[in-house]
């Protein structure tokens, strides 16, 4: 056990690993159990200890023993440094409550489909909880085979459908726009800072998390270099409305817009009591983003150049706007035809 000067406690394990040294932390103490330290130590040291040696079936695999809640954790310790902070804090949710407690005493290498469909059976009633952790488990178990704790394309999570679920799209009409631009300005003075990113989000169809994280450095004349974002960096293309809202706040040469004011947490708790002074208590912040789509396609942009105002990374995500186009299309369609019949002197 490793204490640090900062109190923190943690279970550690050293070995060697081929022609060096390793030291690996297990887990936290309080989150991990000795007993379950030292299985996963062990799992391990075997992997380390057998690395490179044939393996002709008569050896016991490392991945025997282990039990689900102790891979977990060397799962987390190995893996989650991929991921971005706000992924991790997501999945860690995940792996705690949903996976963990439903496998944890499975021993990894036992984990079959069935088990995963009795899984999917039983959440039924959590689909989007369903839906969000079986591509976790799915990675977790596709690791598992990486390091040799489980066979080769054995992964039981591959071909488990998922849930359907309705799409939560919802769109802002132009007398719901006069309410909100209402409520806007009612409620400028006690909530200034959560107004100013509302309207850049209006402005913008940016997601809450990069307007909420923005910083003065990145913004320049037309646009903001977003370091990072949901699909890794981004431009944020900043029209005359948004400039006229960031001017207003005070221009800085560096730090963030909002400062500490305005946590993603914050701005949402603020856009409740916007959207209840709207009369939209259905609209979600998310949903404005989905408003500028349907603003741009109804202007007559093209999918293509929606996915990169809005900073899609795959044209698969905008093309969830496509019947928004399609609905013009028709439109289109009808008044031409209307034009042409009238020419052929055929009523309609």
């Amino acid at each position: 056990m490793r204490h640090s000067p900062s109190g923190a406690k943690r279970w550690i394990v050293q070995y060697r690993y081929r022609s060096s040294t390793r030291r690996a932390v297990l887990g936290k103490v309080g989150e991990l159990s000795a007993t379950d330290a030292r299985k996963a130590a062990k799992a391990l040291l075997a992997d380390a200890a057998l690395d490179g040696l044939p393996d002709f079936g008569g050896r016991k695999r490392a991945g025997d023993d282990i039990e689900f809640h102790a891979f977990a954790q060397l799962f987390w310790n190995h893996f989650s440094p991929r991921w971005k902070p706000t992924t991790q804090r997501a999945n860690r949710y995940y792996i705690a409550n949903r996976l963990v407690a439903t496998f944890g005493d499975l021993r990894l290498r036992a984990i079959e489909r069935s088990d995963v469909i009795q899984w999917r059976d039983s959440m039924s009633r959590l689909t989007g909880a369903f839906n969000r952790a079986i591509p976790i488990l799915s990675v977790m178990l596709g690791y598992a085979e990486t390091l040799g704790y489980r066979e080769i394309g054995s992964n039981p999570c591959r071909g488990v459908p998922r849930f359907k679920r309705k799409p939560m799209e919802r769109y802002l009409s132009a007398r719901e726009y006069a309410q909100l631009a209402t409520a806007l300005c009612e409620t400028q003075a006690a909530l200034p800072d959560a107004t100013a990113a509302v309207r850049i989000l209006l402005y913008t169809g940016a997601r809450r998390s990069e307007v909420a994280a923005l910083r003065w450095e990145w913004i320049g004349t037309h646009f903001a270099d977003l370091p990072d974002s949901k699909t890794g960096p981004k431009r944020l293309y900043l029209n005359r409305p948004a400039i006229d809202v960031l001017d207003r706040l005070g221009r800085e040469t560096s730090g963030a817009v909002f400062g500490d004011r305005l946590s993603r947490a914050r701005l949402d708790k603020h856009w409740q009591l916007i959207r209840e002074r709207a009369g939209l208590r259905d609209v979600r912040l998310h949903d404005l983003r989905h408003s500028f789509a349907s603003v741009a396609i109804g202007r007559g942009i093209s999918l293509a150049k929606l996915g990169g105002i809005l900073g899609h990374e795959l044209p698969e995500t905008t093309a969830r706007y496509a019947h928004l186009a399609d609905e013009l299309v028709h439109e289109a369609a009808a008044r031409v035809s209307h034009s042409m019949a009238r020419a052929l002197g055929v009523a309609i």
